[in-house]
Order: structure tokens, then C-alpha cells, then sequence
């Protein structure tokens, strides 16, 4: 639950959380500025946004251009609009399938159907022969929870399997890994991560729809084609990034006359070791490694008050998508539009921008906005930002993220991705409350929504963030329906050429939404205090190092 004083929520409630000015400005952000950002960014004019294309170009042209339009002024570190953002583009080409072997017989991992496989270390051939497949569970080291599925284990040149996500509380501790919300420990990232320290080769995260919170099929579309990275800067790799099917990793546990169920139930307990399976894989490929280049765009309103116009308020929207499908048969729809992810976003954050634009006095903090690019492929380009911000660490109050809006009318509740971990919360509550309506963390725990979007990396240099998500209980709809949504989009839409903007959206809710992302920041950018993090939560350190280091 969100640590707020009853003092404090009370002096909130008790007094209306937005000024007139900021109410009135508010009026800015309105269904047809959203509706029309949205139309041309999810065009087929822009053929998905991929990183580094002509369509990532026109976004961003297009954004600088709507930020001039508002009169906000250059916001890149160093001046300018455009922060660039180096990235490595890796395109693999396979000569046949992944080779699983044993004495007691083999398997093929057919590329693309059942398993996928990448890159992990930006050359030019990538080979695997006879690697040693060991099962480490859920390959997480977390001292806190004195949890270490390695054990010390010499693993070098291994490849490892592994499960997804992180293991869930237990009826004797239940807070165990925060029981059904998924932490970093559960996101693919940090296995390959884990596995790149232990000296592995490869790892193969195995894929069930349940421990991923989406299908296979958002495997195969995310994964494919041409991926990128932000150029190697000297840490840990391993030479390989794979998934399984559940299916397939079923059989590669069997070719050693092992239960995968049986291993998973053992991988629940502290005593757990790695299982070194019997089983062998090889394949190799070749990849072509080519420097690109793509742009976080930012602006910023000034900060008015001379003591703290040197500090900031930030909002990220990934201006990013997936491009255009390979191989697409005629006739077929080949782009990904990303119309809800993260067109919407864009549009959200555009419209916040013009309601700060339209205050008679800029807010004492400086207020950023930077449309970040790469998200798709690893969060990429707010770790660029968050490596080079315009301003210190230390001095940046919050990150307000939005990725996705509402698009299915007004809601009684309003999402904050990151409730109960900073004092964020209580003007997010207060404002909520001024709406009339309530306010919930993530609806959908298991996803680990916290870790999968750039307000992540802001995170980790310790900056208190949120991640403003639309509600799911619907005015006039019957209880449920939202979150049937949400679940139908995940299915059909997520990461596939589905996702297009529709002219019946409703986005009245929308509206209240970035309204109130809007008045969040600005209270955090007039508030005489920087915002913190718990007492006790995982980035605390960090923003004391980051204040510190001012």
C-alpha cells in the first residue's frame, strides 16, 4: 500500500490540489488534439516506426515540430532537439535449425515456430556446438530474499535454461519476491543479464503464456527480423539470447530423461541447484552488425523560480514501434502501426506539453519532455537519457511516463504504475480524488508493468517515477469489461499489425487521465520538497547516491 501520513492526505483533501491557471490550462488536452496526433503518427505513412527507419525519422520530425508549434524551447543535453541515440543494428541469418542432442535421441528448435534465437554480443557470427544445456530454475540471485539458484556453480560456456518470471510468495512468506507482482528478477533482461555474469554462452528462457503475461506470439513478432542495442560498452554478454516453447523445453528436459514440471516444482525452494541436463545444443548463424542512429526528442518549459529552474520535472513517451513485417506474403498487413503502443502515449505527452505551454507563469522546476526512442528493443533510449540527462540525477524530482491511453471511455479508477513506492502517491491520490475517482498500482501484477517501461531506467538513478495507466472499471459498462479489454488487446493486438488507431474510440477518459498526469507534474515542479522514495524501497539508494553526487 502507498506510505502516505494522515496528515498529509488530509491537508490535500482538504484544499483543492490544482490552481485555476492549472485547471484552466487543463482545457488544452482535449479527444480531437489527442485523436489527431494519434491518426498520423499510427499512419502507414510512417510503415511502424521502426528504430532507425524513414518512419522513425518522420516521428520525430513531426513531434519537434509540434513542440516549436507550442513555443516550448530545445531541450537536448548540450542544446538542440534531438538527443541522438547510438544503436548497434544486429540482423541475424540462420542455416538451419537449433540441435538438441543426447544419447537418447534429438530435437530441432525450428526457428521461428518454436524457438528464437539472436545475437547477445553485436559480432558477425554467433556459434554454439555442443554447448551443455544446465537448468538453473529461475536464475536469480536476490541476497534480500537469501535466494541464489547458482550456488556457485561453474557455468562458463553453459547454456543455460531457464524459467520466466520470479517465484511466488509461499503461505509462510508470503511477501516472498512480492508474491504474484513480478519484480526486475522476473523480466527476460535480468536472466540474460545473470547469465552473462555466471559465463554462460547462451541462455533459453522458456515461454508460457502464463509466466510472460502475453503469448507466443509477441515472441515471434518482437524478436524477428532486425534488433538493436546501444553500442557495447564493455560489460557481460553472452553469445547468445534464446526462447523455447514450453512445449519444446519440455522435450529437451525429456532428451535427458528429465520432468521439466519436476525441475520447475524443485526450482521453488532455496535449496535448489542447477541440474546439469545431459543434453547438448548447437547452431550458429551469422549476423549483420551495422551502426544506426535514432533520436530522443525533447523540449522543456523553462522553471521560473532562479533557486530551482536548475532542477526538473520529466515526461517520457516512447515515439518507437516495430516497423514492417519480413517477408509478409501480398496481400497480407505487413505494418505495425502501433497505435496504442506508443502513438498514444505521444499524443498524451504532446497534449500535456501544450497545457503547460498555455500557463501564464512556468512552474518553479523546469518541466522536460522527451519522446524517447527505442523502447521496443530494450528500453533503449531513455537509458541513453537517463545516462545523459539534461540535468544531474539528483536534480531531477520525478519521471512521469505514459505508454498506452485509455481508449474506451471514462473510468471510475485511474492506474499508477509504482503506487506505494515514493510520495508521489499522495498528490496522485489527492488529484484522483478531485476527480471522483480512485486510484489502484497495476491491475495485472504478474506483468511487472513497473520494469518493462522507460520510467525503469529512470528508476535506477534514482528517480522517483510514475507510470500514469488508464483505469479499467468503466462508466455504463458492466463491471469487467475493462479489464476484458485489456486482456482481448493482449491477445489480438499487442506487437501485431492489429494495433491501428479506430475512429471509435472513445477517449473521454483518456482525457482525464493525461489531465491528471498534467496537474501531477505540476505540483512536483512547484512543490517546495523533491519527491522520495520509501523508506526501504529498492531505488532509495540510489537517490541518496544521486543527491549526494549533486
Amino acid at each position: 500500500m502507498a506510505v502516505l501520513t494522515v496528515a498529509r492526505f488530509a491537508a490535500l483533501a482538504g484544499e483543492s490540489p490544482v490552481t485555476p491557471a492549472e485547471r484552466a490550462a487543463a482545457n488544452e488536452i482535449t479527444p480531437d488534439l489527442l485523436r489527431a496526433h494519434i491518426r498520423f503518427l499510427s499512419s502507414d505513412l510512417l510503415e511502424g516506426r521502426g528504430p532507425a527507419t524513414r518512419g522513425d525519422a518522420l516521428a520525430e520530425a513531426y513531434i519537434q515540430a509540434q513542440l516549436e508549434g507550442m513555443g516550448l524551447k530545445p531541450g537536448a543535453p548540450g542544446g538542440g532537439w534531438i538527443q541522438k541515440v547510438p544503436l548497434v543494428g544486429i540482423q541475424p541469418t540462420f542455416s538451419g535449425p537449433a540441435a538438441f542432442a543426447s544419447p537418447m535421441g534429438s530435437e530441432a528448435g525450428v526457428l521461428g515456430e518454436n524457438f528464437v534465437a539472436v545475437s547477445g554480443n553485436q559480432k558477425p557470427e554467433s556459434k554454439l556446438e555442443n554447448a551443455e544445456i544446465v537448468f538453473v530454475g529461475y536464475g536469480i540471485v536476490a541476497p534480500e530474499y537469501r535466494w541464489d539458484d547458482y550456488k556457485g556453480v561453474d557455468l562458463k560456456g553453459k547454456v543455460l535454461l531457464v524459467m520466466n518470471n520470479d517465484p511466488e510468495g509461499t503461505r509462510e512468506e508470503p511477501n516472498l519476491f512480492a508474491g504474484k507482482t513480478r519484480l526486475w528478477y522476473g523480466r527476460w533482461d535480468y536472466k540474460y543479464l545473470m547469465a552473462a555474469k555466471m559465463g554462460a554462452a547462451g541462455a533459453i528462457i522458456i515461454h508460457t503464456t502464463p509466466s510472460a503475461g502475453y503469448g507466443w506470439q509477441v515472441i515471434q513478432t518482437s524478436w524477428k527480423g532486425e534488433l538493436f542495442e546501444l553500442p557495447d560498452d564493455g560489460s557481460p554478454r553472452v553469445a547468445m539470447k534464446m526462447w523455447a516453447t514450453d512445449e519444446l523445453a519440455k522435450r529437451i528436459a525429456a532428451l535427458g530423461g528429465k520432468d521439466l514440471d519436476a525441475l520447475r516444482t524443485s526450482a521453488e525452494s532455496r535449496s535448489f541447484r542447477p541440474v546439469a541436463l545431459g543434453v547438448t545444443v548447437s547452431l550458429a548463424f551469422t549476423s549483420t552488425v551495422t551502426k544506426k542512429e535514432s533520436g530522443n526528442v525533447i523540449g522543456v518549459v523553462p522553471g521560473s523560480d532562479r533557486e530551482r529552474a536548475g532542477e526538473a520535472v520529466i515526461y517520457t513517451a516512447h515515439h518507437d514501434h516495430l516497423g514492417t513485417k519480413a517477408g509478409a506474403k501480398p496481400g497480407d498487413d505487413a505494418i505495425y502501426n502501433g497505435a496504442l503502443d506508443n502513438a498514444s502515449g505521444v499524443a498524451g505527452v504532446l497534449g500535456i506539453a501544450s497545457a503547460f505551454a498555455d500557463l501564464p507563469k512556468a512552474p518553479a522546476r523546469s518541466v522536460y519532455f522527451a519522446f524517447v526512442a527505442g523502447e521496443e528493443q530494450g528500453l533503449l533510449g531513455s537509458e541513453w537519457l537517463a545516462k545523459h540527462p539534461p540535468v544531474p540525477a539528483g536534480r531531477i524530482a520525478a519521471n512521469i511516463n505514459v505508454d498506452g491511453i485509455g481508449f474506451y471511455g471514462r473510468t471510475r479508477d485511474v492506474g499508477m504504475i509504482g503506487l506505494g513506492k515514493s510520495s508521489l502517491d499522495a498528490d496522485f491520490m489527492a488529484l484522483a480524488k478531485m476527480q471522483g475517482r480512485v486510484v489502484h498500482g497495476d491491475e495485472f501484477p504478474e506483468k511487472g508493468s513497473f520494469y518493462r517501461s522507460d520510467q525503469f531506467n529512470f528508476a535506477k538513478i534514482g528517480v522517483p517515477a510514475a507510470y500514469v495507466k488508464k483505469g479499467t472499471d468503466i462508466i455504463d459498462k458492466p463491471a469487467g469489461t475493462g479489464k476484458e479489454l485489456e486482456r482481448a488487446y493482449e491477445k489480438n493486438d499487442y506487437h501485431q499489425p492489429s494495433d491501428e488507431f479506430k475512429e471509435s474510440w472513445d477517449l473521454s477518459g483518456a482525457i482525464e487521465d493525461m489531465r491528471l498526469a498534467f496537474w501531477l507534474g505540476c505540483r512536483t515542479a512547484n512543490a517546495a520538497a523533491m519527491p522520495r522514495w520509501n523508506k526501504g524501497d529498492e531505488f532509495e539508494a540510489a537517490r541518496l547516491k544521486a543527491r549526494k553526487n549533486e
